[in-house]
């Protein structure tokens, strides 16, 4: 690009810039947007330039124009933007209600901020009760050192990030009352995070007053600050130290929703590691022994096993198959009119009918011991099953269909899986009560498989919804990972370290179109995760009636 000599044509670009932005300017500071006769009221500019720069600005989206009220308003195209640049969209959102809280407790204005290099950036604000009030504007960026949001948010930085921002600073004084000596600030901060709030005491604008705290998720990670402030003669000290401990709740509430990460693009990472699709893949189970994957095509009902390089039948089945479990020389296939026994050389032992309903699904215990659920007439029962009686014991009842089970490898808790609901059920030995651990809407998709990782968090997929949802040990949704398949139905992890996932899908039933979008559709995908699971026991078909 050839740079013009005399600044003419340079100096005519900044001149319809600063027009651009006087229009911008004018259109924003109008709530109820601005026609376009109070637009050239407002921007005094030949009527074919204030036409042709609005025009523009319409076609970046930074402008749109209301059809039904004729007057233009700022476009959605600032939001994308800003959100883009700083915003957190769970952080704005989980904060709002604290907010809201913060300024009726206190009558005063209450902020959202975050840091922004070795700023703080206000996000969003309650404007308190008061005609006379704190008011600063959304946008703008005050100094970190100065701020009762900037001293929290560095209090609770781990070492190496705070110094790299304070080692940077020039301490200016704002006020009287800034403190400038870098001593002095370290102090403050050691206060600031033993006390778990922060205190502006007049330090960035003479007469103001602030009580801040940090806002931590629930990984550690710093994520922003609350804050409330006002007129000093209204916040005294003593005011600020009764609301720290309130604002420094309202800031821990916040960080406890904060769980669900960044959606996780699996398509970018996920791989298919068989030729060949499966109708309805189902029942993934890793032999730790064998370093390899048992799982099942249900619907033209056979074995597979994948040793890390291939993918194999071992045996083709006469009926659908219900359930697969490990077996320490093999597999358990269950299918409606009986079990029987798979070895890995792939030859099926004798078919032993359940002499009672069939189980819906299967489980293994820590202990080796089968589990299920089977259907009573108004009810689906939970318990050992008999290898001889095939029926699963009454340990728990559950109102609704169960279509997976999981125990956590320590044996403390049992997980049901009920997607009529979308609910993830929690039982524990010694105790009749079914409680909820978690629930999906059922716009995510359908609850289909279910696995625990070895901190005890719980990984299912969502069956039409395209994703896997992996939820702490305490029932918080952390991650929501999008596959590209439309029907994840069964989880597993493996590998020699168990920080594999392997996802099978279904293929059944979906149009030409669903398929042309998901090729990989009924294949086994497989995918890095920083997660590790928890060995699988292998059954030896005891008699369980001593589980009971």
């Amino acid at each position: 690009m050839k740079i013009p000599q005399d600044g003419k044509n340079l100096g005519d670009g900044t001149g319809a810039l600063e027009k651009a932005l006087d229009v911008l300017d004018a259109i924003g500071n109008a709530p109820d947007g601005l026609s376009q006769a109070r637009l050239a009221e407002a921007v005094p500019l030949p009527r074919t330039t204030l036409y042709r720069i609005v025009a523009s600005l319409v076609a970046r989206g930074m402008v749109r124009r209301d059809p039904v009220r004729k007057v233009y308003r700022l476009g959605f195209r600032f939001l994308e933007l800003v959100r883009n640049a700083y915003l957190e969209p769970d952080l704005v959102a989980s904060a709002s209600f604290e907010l809201r809280s913060l300024r009726d407790l206190s009558g005063e204005t209450s902020y959202l901020a975050v840091l922004d290099g070795d700023q703080v950036l206000s996000l969003e604000r309650c404007d308190g009760a008061h005609v006379t009030r704190s008011a600063a504007a959304l946008g703008r960026s005050k100094p970190v050192y100065c701020t009762g949001q900037g001293k929290a948010i560095l209090s609770s930085l781990d070492e190496k990030h705070r110094e790299s921002i304070l080692k940077g600073l020039t301490m200016t004084p704002l006020t009287p009352q800034t403190l400038t000596d870098r001593r002095q600030l370290q102090a403050e901060l050691r206060a600031t995070k033993a006390r778990g709030y922060a205190i502006d005491d007049e330090e960035i604008v003479t007469g103001i007053r602030c009580v801040a705290a940090p806002i931590i998720d629930s990984n550690g990670l710093v994520r922003g600050a609350l804050s409330v402030a006002g007129p000093a003669y209204r916040l005294t000290r003593q005011r600020l130290d009764l609301l720290g401990p309130e604002v420094a709740g309202a800031a821990r509430r916040v960080g406890s929703q904060l769980a669900v990460h960044e959606p996780v693009r699996a398509e970018e990472t996920i791989r298919p590691v068989t030729h060949d699709w499966a109708f309805v893949g189902k029942f993934p189970r890793w032999s730790g022994p064998r370093q390899g994957l048992f799982w099942a095509d249900t619907l033209a009902p056979a074995v597979h096993f994948f040793d890390g390089e291939r993918d194999r039948i071992l045996t083709s089945a006469s009926s659908p198959i219900i359930a697969l479990e490990l077996h320490e020389d093999g597999v358990i296939v269950a299918q409606a009119e009986g079990w029987s026994l798979v070895g890995v050389d792939g030859k099926a032992g004798a078919l032993h009918a359940w002499h009672g309903a069939a189980p819906e699904c299967l489980c293994l215990g820590p202990d080796g011991v089968l589990w299920g659920a089977c259907h009573d007439a108004d009810a689906y029962r939970i318990g050992p099953v008999d290898a001889e009686g095939g029926e699963a014991s009454d340990v728990w009842r559950i109102s609704e269909p169960i279509s997976a089970l999981a125990w956590h490898h320590d044996g403390t808790s049992l997980y049901a899986l009920a997607p009529q609901s979308g609910t993830i059920f929690l039982m524990s030995p010694g105790s009749k009560v079914v409680r909820r651990f978690a629930q999906m809407a059922k716009g995510s998709g359908h609850l289909a498989g279910l696995v625990l990782d070895s901190r005890g968090g719980v990984w299912t997929t969502l069956k039409d919804g395209w994703s896997v949802a992996q939820f702490s040990a305490s029932g918080n949704l952390e991650r929501l990972m999008g596959v590209p398949v439309p029907s994840p139905v069964d989880i597993e992890f493996g590998g020699k370290d168990l920080s594999m996932l392997y996802l099978t899908s279904d293929r059944h039933a979906l149009s030409r179109e669903t398929l042309n979008s998901a090729p990989l559709s009924g294949h086994l995908l497989q995918m890095k995760v920083d997660e590790t699971g928890a060995p699988r026991t292998a059954s030896t078909l005891v008699d369980s009636a001593s589980a009971r």
